[in-house]
């Protein structure tokens, strides 16, 4: 019997538009594995919410290869040392995966060596092939999308296999519960199944329902108190549907051109890891190392009222109750949070990041890393420090009265003049708190403290 070939799935939980898998099933026996490693990520093993998905979608997973007389063999340690014995156990010839731009997935697949052949399609475009004149990865966005464009439209998806041939004998597979990632006391993901479905089939009947409402995503997706973004970031991020599937679903992309953008932005941020692995952790503009974040006692409290949704910013509130009931943010709200903490509290971006990796389903260290220092300022191609977020003007703005109702319901009976900012108004409820600090105090705060960097 021809040798097998072991699928080594990571962020890339799907049977369609799956090359990895098209190209392992061609040349014979196909053994598809997830290995769980905690150690090869370091600090950046995925974080709660993430786990809590990951659950699930292996689940669906499992459930879509055995519908094709094949099945998920689970594995949990050193993800090279875990596939180096499987092919010795199943007599595999190769491992095929799909490419992964994460520093600690490119040394775990330079380690594989030539045992390895990695396939490209968690992306619009081989990035690769998008570089500068210089012929180094784009650190800025408008020249990336530029060239990005060039390239459009990406190939066509892949068809998933009638068949995916099973090898003679099955390795042993650890069983799902046995890796706890579900939460356990206390549960804090019981408004998750509310909101998500993981898996595959969902993923690619949202591609299939967005196609009608692309069109309005521009005027739609700075509301936050409208249903008018795609909510595909988390498929997307556990590679449940592909960002050319995507695509392609949409048809006649004319109309879905902001929408694009935001495809490429994810695209560019994992560029953004060619060019600088550790984006998650270091300040892409090397003078703001020097940047005075506050760390005493006091901001530590600030931190866990940001955390906690008890600032005394209904915007912002709401947002931080958001993530934590349901694992995800409206984008608009995440930038607006996210601002809140470094400039008005002044406190490092790094500590925002990583909230945001732990609670957010779709947290991606790219694009995670990537948005958090165009906020901060501190990135390669980012927002000015100076620039300052005003979270109440954006709150009336943005027409976020109905969203700060549904997630901060000690403030459910003000009218929309009052609810963005009760404190000024005189009617803030005894049980919501007061503004940690004044805007105008913030800004003349972090204004001064990058004044100190000149």
């Amino acid at each position: 019997m021809t040798q097998p070939s072991i699928l080594w799935l990571r962020q890339d939980l799907r049977l369609h538009d799956q090359p990895a898998l098209v190209a392992a099933a061609h040349e014979g026996p196909v053994v598809p594995v997830y290995v769980l490693d905690d150690d090869a990520p370091g600090e950046w093993r995925i974080g709660g919410a993430q786990r809590w998905w990951l659950h699930h979608s292996l689940s669906t997973l499992d459930a879509a290869l055995r519908a094709k007389h094949s099945r998920l063999i689970l594995r949990r340690g050193d993800a090279v040392s875990i596939l180096t014995a499987l092919m010795e156990e199943t007599g595999a010839s190769r491992i095929h995966a799909i490419r992964h731009y994460e520093p600690w997935w490119r040394d775990a697949e330079k380690k594989l060596g030539d045992r390895l052949e990695l396939h490209d399609g968690n992306h619009l475009v081989r990035l690769e092939d998008l570089t500068t004149g210089s012929g180094t990865p784009f650190k800025m966005f408008s020249s990336f999308w530029k060239a990005l464009q060039s390239q459009l439209p990406p190939a066509d998806p892949f068809p998933v296999p009638h068949a995916i041939p099973a090898p003679a004998h099955w390795p042993m597979s650890d069983e799902l519960a046995e890796w706890t990632l579900l939460p356990t006391r206390p549960d804090w993901s019981t408004g998750f199944d509310k909101d998500w479905t993981p898996g595959e089939t969902e993923a690619l009947a949202k591609a299939k329902d967005w196609s009608d409402d692309v069109a309005a995503y521009d005027r739609r997706r700075n509301l936050p108190s409208e249903e008018g973004t795609s909510r595909l970031s988390p498929h997307l991020h556990h590679g449940e549907i592909s960002p050319r599937a995507i695509y392609h679903a949409l048809g006649d992309t004319r109309d879905a051109g902001a929408f694009l953008r935001e495809l490429a932005w994810r695209d560019f941020t994992s560029g953004v890891l060619l060019a600088l692995p550790k984006y998650g952790e270091v300040n892409g503009r090397p003078k703001y190392d020097a940047l005075p974040w506050r760390k005493d006692a006091e901001a530590k409290r600030d931190l866990q009222a940001w955390q906690q949704g008890r600032t005394g910013y209904p915007i912002v509130d709401a947002g931080m109750r958001q993530l934590w009931a349901s694992g995800w943010m409206h984008n608009r709200v995440r930038m607006i949070a996210a601002s809140f903490l470094v400039k008005h509290l002044l406190i490092d971006w790094r500590k925002g990041e990583r909230w945001y990796w732990d609670c957010l389903v779709d947290a991606d260290y790219g694009n995670n890393a990537v948005n958090w220092q165009w906020i901060a300022g501190t990135g390669v191609d980012a927002n000015m420090f100076g620039r300052i977020m005003a979270p109440l003007s954006q709150s009336g703005k943005f027409d976020a009265a109905d969203y700060i109702r549904e997630w901060v319901p000690e403030l459910r009976d003000l009218t929309d003049a009052t609810i963005h900012d009760p404190d000024d108004s005189g009617v803030r409820p005894n049980d919501y708190p007061a503004k940690l600090i004044g805007h105008r105090e913030a800004r003349e705060r972090a204004l001064a403290a990058a004044a100190t960097l000149r």
